[in-house]
């Protein structure tokens, strides 16, 4: 009788087991499917690379071309007609205002003032006789002895007269002037810069019918023209400095200040001039030439500089992906600014020190919940976005 419960365990001891490997492989199964769902979501979530936006430096320096005139240039016509009887300055001989750079041998204006002084002389005795036979017949008028008709046509003759003689005077004057004229005189102090004519050429006055006959620029200053791009515009202060570089003075830049400003853009190139004034001590610079104008420009701090590998082109737009505290992604339409090529400039759409995504995949939609790869400081992302060159305008 004991031993029939021995016999009964005996009979029932590999159907337990049979139990419990069963078990065991059921929930084997069941763990290997929960982990296997927990990766399958957890490789679901995409991982990112984020960095933060930095702004702008808050000072930066652009350069850009400049013209480079003389501070008065003046190209010198003759104002009468004749020959050129002599010379005297030519080319890069510094002249003083008056002095005298050329004479002109001039006949006719000559025969001219000749004829002019004799007419004048005539004008004189006519007018003089005028006006004594005109005083007379008033005096003449008051016995009654003449008509007032008579009295009136000799007053009226005087007058005439007078005018004539102030015509024939003016006349003189005229010639005279163009007499003066023929002594060419430098109209500023400054150097001849070119000397176009010779001796014995014959000369037509004026600009239009006549040639240059010298070329004055005055150089102890110099004035820096420069075109600056719509985007800068509103950068332009009336203490603007700028540093300037010459082609023939390479290692030294010079100050300049800026002197005057369109105040407006030209539609055509969308571009506003600004012109720069530059002491020339000695007259060592040459007017006339190509200068690099330096000029250092605050930064507007709500612009943004991003990495290029951030921007996304979509049918909606330009947009940068960002990522909030819960870790989703949000994406935002941007106005690029200015390209650098590894960097771009965001002019709004996106505050600084936000959290971007780098390289966001094409997939990506806003909302989507996203695993960062390696969280960034902020002074991690500033430097990040520093890496890139940036290029000068």
């Amino acid at each position: 009788m004991r031993r029939k419960p021995l016999q009964q365990r005996r009979r029932f001891w590999p159907l337990a087991v049979v139990l419990g490997v069963a078990f065991g492989i059921i929930a084997w199964r069941i763990y290997a499917e929960s982990v296997l769902k927990s990766k399958t979501e957890e490789q679901a979530v995409q991982v990112v690379n984020v960095i933060h936006a930095s702004s702008g430096p808050a000072e930066e320096e652009i350069v850009l071309p400049g013209n480079v005139t003389a501070w008065h240039g003046a190209p010198i016509y003759a104002r009468t007609n004749g020959y050129i009887k002599a010379w005297y300055t030519g080319m890069g001989t510094r002249v003083k205002k008056g002095d005298l750079m050329a004479e002109i041998d001039t006949p006719e204006i000559d025969a001219q003032l000749r004829q002019a002084e004799a007419d004048l002389l005539t004008a004189q005795a006519n007018n003089q006789l005028a006006q004594v036979t005109a005083e007379r017949w008033e005096n003449l008028l008051t016995t009654d002895s003449v008509s007032k008709q008579e009295a009136d046509e000799k007053t009226g003759d005087a007058r005439a007269k007078a005018a004539m003689l102030a015509s024939a005077q003016a006349n003189v004057d005229h010639l005279h002037d163009l007499e003066s004229f023929k002594r060419v005189s430098a109209p500023f102090d400054g150097i001849v810069t070119s000397r176009t004519t010779d001796v014995g050429q014959l000369i037509n006055s004026g600009s239009t019918t006549g040639q240059i006959l010298f070329h004055v620029s005055q150089t102890d200053k110099l004035r820096v023209y420069v075109q600056v791009p719509e985007n800068y515009s509103a950068s332009i202060t009336p203490d603007l400095t700028a540093e300037i570089f010459f082609t023939d003075h390479p290692r030294r830049g010079y100050k300049a200040k800026l002197y005057h400003a369109a105040d407006a853009i030209e539609p055509s190139v969308r571009t506003q001039l600004i012109e720069f004034v530059l002491d020339n001590p000695g007259n060592k610079l040459l007017s006339g030439g190509y200068a690099e104008v330096h000029m250092k420009v605050p930064s507007p701090p709500t612009h943004v500089r991003l990495p290029a590998n951030t921007l996304i082109f979509r049918s909606e737009g330009l947009q940068v992906a960002t990522l909030d505290a819960n870790n989703h992604a949000l994406l935002k339409t941007v106005m690029m600014g200015r390209d650098f090529g590894n960097t771009v400039e965001i002019v709004s759409g996106i505050d600084p020190q936000e959290i971007v995504i780098v390289n966001p995949p094409d997939s990506l939609i806003s909302g989507e919940q996203v695993r960062v790869a390696q969280p960034v400081k902020k002074e991690e992302g500033k430097k990040d976005a520093d890496k890139h060159e940036e290029k000068k305008p």
